[in-house]
Parts: structure tokens; C-alpha cells; sequence
């Protein structure tokens, strides 16, 4: 924030218009700003009290403003939350996930961090109040101040389930927000005893030792969880098919290698079309030609929870045995 003020600082020295600078800013900060934008604008008590009485602006909580005209955006109710915290705040949660594309994120709430508030609930807002906030707990997305995605991981590990939580790790590191390395430092310095969620989120870091290969879905790390759940082995993420020469064939959603079995998930969103059914069927009996035996999932195993995949995978095994 401090750089984009002295941004507008100059244009108000070049324009010497307050309003046109304090506009050209709310618009980068989705049409809200505080009394300290005000103050290093130069606007007197009176020109505040003036412009909110005339409805030019408007209150959304003390000292934090929106633009008259500027439409109501949940990302700038979330920047209106964060300024208007008694110390510094972030986004953070489902709000922070959310910002940065976490499957467990949600724009349903306003979830903030910080050290401290009065209140931790106001209308449409939840304040998580903490005493261990660093500096590297602290990042900006889309000019709002937020959580690290470590932290954002960390904080959201008290309340998802142990698979929903792998889900979004993957979804992390698959994209880059975050690093293995972060995720470790993070679970080293916040995942102590008795702190909520510690135990689940330090268990979801260590089991990442070792591993090669990430999940590409939410459903994918659902399913392989469900059939452990049915009684099977983990299955293999993302195993590569090669000819007997070594050649590439495909990369699969999930296998068992040792039993030349591979599960390829069906979603509507990537195999829908005559083209798509093509290239499906053709990958998947140059999969079927190496001796593999090509079971398909779809939403409906999700919501049987693989327990028919899970029987045609037994009764594949029992009779090769």
C-alpha cells in the first residue's frame, strides 16, 4: 500500500485535485480506503464529514470508506475488513484460500486474521484472533493483504478432513503457490502442541517425504483415498505407462503397477465430445494392448465412495492370483 500511495501523493502534487487522486486510488483498491489514505491526501475532518454527508462516500466501518458509485464487491468488503482491524490483518481462511484458488476457498464469508479485535464477529465477518503472526505469514493477492499459502493451509488444516486437506496441499504445490521446503518451516514453527489443526497439518506435511508425484485433481485424491478406505493398497499418482522398450504410452491417473491395473478418472469437463471420446479410446487400448487391465471412475464413484471400484478391482486381483 505504502508505494501505491506515493503514487497518487505525486499525482495530487501534479493535479492538485485530492478527489481525482483519492478516486484513481479507491479504483486500484476496489473501491474502498481509510482515514489514513484520507490523511495523506491532505483531506480535513470537514471535507470527510462533507463528502459522506453529500453521499460521495460511504461508511462500511469506522475509518474505512467505499466510493460512492463503486460497486459492492466481496473482494472489497474483504480489503474493507483488513483495514479496519485495530493492527494488521490479512485475509486469511477460506477468504485468503479463495483469493488464491485453494479447492477449499470460498467468497461465502469474510475471514481475517489478526492479533487482535474487540469482536471477533461483525455482520458477514469472522476475526481469527492470533498471537503468532511473522512476517512470513504475510502475502498480497490482487492488491488485498492475505495469508501465506503455508499459512493459509496451516490455519485452514483445524476444520477440513484429512482428505480435503491433502486436496488442497496438492492443489498448492501442483501449482507453485507454496513449496514443499514452506510447508515445512511452517509446520515446524506453528504445528505445536495443543495448537488446532497442528497434528493433522504436520501428519499432511510429513506423508509428502518421498513422494514423486502429485495428485491433478481433487477427485483423484478422493478416490485414491476411498479405495484405501475400501481395504486396498494407496494406489500409485500420476504413474507413467511405457512399452516394454521404454516408451512413452500415457500418464495415468492412478495405478497399481505390481498388479498391471490403472484407473483413469471421467469427469464431463475434460471428456465430453466425439474428439475427446476418440482419444480416450485410443489411449486407453494402447494401455489395454501392454496387458493392463483399464478400469474408469466416475462422479459416481465419488458418491459411492469407490466402493464399486473397489470390488471390480478385488475381483480382478483375486482372479489373476
Amino acid at each position: 500500500m505504502g508505494v501505491t500511495l506515493e503514487r497518487f501523493r505525486r499525482r495530487l502534487t501534479m493535479s492538485g485535485n485530492r478527489d481525482d487522486a483519492l478516486s484513481e486510488l479507491a479504483a486500484r483498491q476496489h473501491g474502498v480506503f481509510a482515514t489514513r489514505h484520507l490523511a495523506e491526501l491532505g483531506f480535513s475532518d470537514d471535507a470527510r464529514h462533507a463528502r459522506l454527508s453529500a453521499g460521495r462516500w460511504e461508511l462500511l466501518y469506522d475509518g474505512v470508506y467505499r466510493m460512492g458509485g463503486a460497486p459492492k464487491t466481496w473482494r472489497g468488503d474483504l480489503l474493507a475488513a483488513c483495514l479496519a482491524a485495530p493492527t494488521t490483518a490479512a485475509a486469511s481462511h477460506r477468504s485468503a484460500g479463495s483469493l488464491v484458488g485453494l479447492p477449499s476457498g470460498s467468497t461465502d464469508l469474510i475471514e481475517i486474521l489478526c492479533s487482535r479485535w474487540g469482536r471477533t464477529r461483525h455482520d458477514g465477518l469472522v476475526v481469527h484472533e492470533s498471537l503468532v503472526i511473522d512476517d512470513e505469514d504475510l502475502d498480497e493477492a490482487d492488491g488485498i493483504p492475505c495469508t501465506s499459502v503455508a499459512r493459509t493451509l496451516f490455519d485452514l488444516a483445524r476444520t477440513l478432513t484429512p482428505v480435503m486437506l491433502d486436496a488442497n496441499i496438492d492443489a498448492a504445490l501442483r501449482r507453485d503457490l507454496v513449496s514443499l521446503d514452506e510447508l515445512r518451516r511452517a509446520s515446524t514453527r506453528l504445528a505445536t502442541k495443543g495448537r488446532p489443526g497442528g497434528r493433522r497439518f504436520r501428519a499432511a506435511v510429513e506423508a509428502r517425504t518421498g513422494v514423486s508425484a502429485l495428485p491433478e485433481s481433487v477427485p483423484e485424491r478422493l478416490l485414491a483415498d476411498m479405495l484405501v478406505r475400501q481395504g486396498l493398497p494407496a494406489p500409485v499418482h500420476q504413474h507413467v505407462v511405457r512399452t516394454h522398450d521404454g516408451g512413452f504410452v500415457a500418464r495415468v491417473d492412478l495405478a497399481y503397477p505390481d498388479w498391471m491395473m490403472v484407473i483413469e478418472y471421467d469427469s464431463v469437463e475434460h471428456h465430453t465430445g466425439t474428439a475427446a471420446h476418440i482419444r480416450d479410446s485410443t489411449r486407453r487400448d494402447a494401455i489395454g494392448d501392454l496387458g493392463y487391465t483399464v478400469f474408469t471412475a466416475t462422479m459416481a464413484d465419488l458418491h459411492d465412495r469407490g466402493e464399486r471400484l473397489g470390488t471390480l478391482i478385488r475381483r480382478r486381483r483375486e482372479r489373476a492370483a
